[in-house]
């Protein structure tokens, strides 16, 4: 003779799991245990595992999209946070003037003659992606990228395009090369984009 077990019943609580049943429990009735499922095997059991909590909500570092420039200082902070400072100050504002004028004329269009080697089809009349009315860059920070003389600009830019559909929180990275003139002057050189 069989059992068949075709539903388990809906419990709000922890249930323990059902007793082992051996060949001889099953023969024997004197020594089979309660039910699994009855009040008393419920309430006299204790739970094998441990409770599991949820987690609270963990609240964004980033600003909700479309706040404006109420929300770039909180997009500033989270890259720095991200990304300790590990260049000295005047590298660092110098790569930043670098990155933004060059996020700046790749969207926009505005500048690219500045930079030859980035934008060789500049004075064939590209048309801008981006409005530059509508073009801000929300937060930016450079950093070494892997070597000594290696640097990345990390850029947060918010702009509309042609279509007239803005988005912000967009990411763009410039990567830069130290080169020493034949003077010993250092600068700092933007890579092409590969």
């Amino acid at each position: 003779m069989g059992i068949a077990l075709l539903g388990l019943p809906r419990s709000n609580g922890p249930t323990a799991p059902p007793a082992s049943t051996t060949a001889h429990a099953a023969t024997d009735p004197s020594a089979a245990s309660p039910r699994p499922d009855s009040k008393a095997a419920l309430e006299s059991a204790s739970p094998t595992t441990p409770s599991v909590s949820t987690p609270p909500a963990l609240k964004s570092a980033l600003p909700p999209h479309g706040e404006g420039t109420a929300g770039d200082p909180a997009v500033q902070r989270s890259l720095r946070e991200a990304w300790p400072a590990d260049l000295p100050a005047a590298d660092e504002r110098e790569l930043l003037t670098a990155g933004r004028a060059l996020l700046r004329a790749d969207a926009t269009g505005v500048g690219r003659a500045w930079w030859p080697v980035i934008f060789p089809d500049s004075g064939e009349g590209v048309a801008p992606a981006f409005a530059a009315s509508r073009f801000r860059i929300q937060a930016a920070i450079a950093r070494r990228d892997g070597r000594p003389g290696k640097a990345v600009v990390h850029l947060v830019w918010a702009g509309t395009d042609r279509g007239g559909t803005f988005t912000d929180l967009r990411i763009t990275d410039w990567h830069f090369t130290r080169t020493t003139s034949r003077k010993g002057a250092s600068t700092w050189t933007p890579q092409p984009r590969t």
